[in-house]
């Protein structure tokens, strides 16, 4: 009987998670809409929502503390809740970077986006799923699903610094370039440091599943 009401505490946890992550996706693909679209409108909202981000993450970390201190949880259950602490953590920064996206948008109204930066679209395409993705493998304790997903954090990396290197050349040869692409390389490094805090929930899922911490952003 005891198992079982520990077990439902950890899938309404669980359920509270899939619902932060779900926002968190939303207000990052969501900056990227406004960034595209040069929509100022849609930038303010996103910064307003992401209020909702950090309620959501108080009242999880809140029940984890709670759960931990009343509960006396058997160790893997211990893991489960301590992991799911830390990556609530992980998704309200992902969230802080959807809000810095945001703020770029005002900076770039009105500007004819170069060929140069198209990359970019494709790489919050990649992080929004590497979250999904992330947020499946922990509720079913998939540590080779954790394993897979870093490796799509070097396809963000390989974009990332190629468009870094080409927009930078564009830049120096054309002056008109350099506001549009200095703005879009910080966009563009705030969803490179998604895919990081992503590759930080996959530590976390092979710690809690192996309950040893393994070292993924080398």
């Amino acid at each position: 009987m005891m198992r079982e009401v520990m077990s439902n505490k950890i899938k309404l946890l669980n359920s509270e998670l899939i619902e932060m992550a779900s926002l968190v996706e939303k207000q990052i693909y969501e900056s990227m809409v406004a960034l595209k679209n040069q929509d100022v409108e849609l930038a303010k909202e996103v910064i307003k929502n992401d209020d909702k981000v950090d309620d959501l993450q108080k009242i999880i970390e809140e029940k984890c503390i709670k759960f931990m201190a009343t509960e006396s949880p058997l160790a893997r259950d211990l893991r489960s809740i301590y992991t799911t602490t830390k990556i609530v953590t992980d998704l309200e920064r992902m969230a802080d970077y959807a809000v810095d996206i945001c703020k770029i948008v005002p900076r770039i109204k009105g500007v004819n986006f170069s060929d140069e930066i198209t990359p970019i679209w494709e790489l919050v395409d990649i992080v929004n799923n590497m979250i999904k993705l992330s947020i499946e493998a922990y509720i079913n304790g998939d540590d080779k699903a954790a394993y897979e997903i870093c490796h799509m954090d070097d396809k963000v990396d390989a974009i990332y610094q190629g468009m870094f290197s080409i927009v930078l050349k564009k830049m120096g040869k054309e002056t008109e370039m350099i506001n549009q692409g200095t703005q879009i390389l910080f966009a563009s490094k705030y969803l490179e440091r998604i895919g990081d805090h992503v590759t930080n929930i996959c530590e976390w899922i092979i710690f809690s599943k192996k309950g040893n911490y393994v070292d993924l952003n080398e």
